[in-house]
């Protein structure tokens, strides 16, 4: 088996698991995305209604 990324011989057995993102890393973008959208919305909010009290 070669270990050069560029030679195609071994690429017809290996499996199609190896061209997907693994599963906890994919959780783990999707959490880090819903809470830094989460945190993003309520620091708007507070500037939003900080700005309406002066």
């Amino acid at each position: 088996m070669s270990h050069d990324p560029l030679d195609r011989r071994g690429s017809a057995g290996d499996s199609p698991r190896e061209e997907r993102f693994p599963r906890g890393l994919v959780i783990r973008l999707f959490a880090y995305l819903v809470a830094g959208h989460v945190v993003a919305g309520f620091l708007y909010l507070l500037f939003l209604l900080g700005g309406r009290n002066q």
